[in-house]
């Protein structure tokens, strides 16, 4: 059997976190979650991820400053940006700095699903 895929959802809302790691390993994947930046930092000190799931406003550190740092020091994982705010600007800053993909938030699992299997088989 294939080795499961493992995603990092970092977000600071709890609910999203719960709901959304539930439904990722329903789906088979393996997931850890992080409530904010310094955290997610922390996760990727301890694994390796093939995908995060970025949450953009965060407190402290914000998703495009974890954005960064896994570019520079986790360059082959791939990173989906999850943003509230459906605006044009987030999405384009996001893909300057790397991100693979964006998904607004309230986000259709479908359509979440769809994107992060995209993104994992580019």
């Amino acid at each position: 059997m294939a080795k499961k895929r493992s995603i990092l959802v970092v977000d600071d809302e709890d609910s999203l976190r719960t709901v959304l790691s539930s439904e990722l390993v329903n789906e088979g994947y393996e997931v850890r979650t992080a409530p904010d930046g310094d955290d997610a930092i922390k996760e990727m000190g301890e694994a390796s991820f093939d995908l995060v799931l970025l949450d953009i406003k965060m407190p402290r550190m914000n998703g495009f400053e974890v954005l960064k740092h896994i570019k520079e020091q986790h360059g082959k994982t791939k990173v989906v940006m999850l943003t509230g705010f459906a605006d044009l600007k987030n999405a384009i800053e996001s893909k300057k700095l790397g991100a693979d993909d964006f998904v607004s938030k309230p986000y259709d699992l479908v359509d979440l699903l769809t994107t992060i299997e995209r993104v994992l088989s580019e």
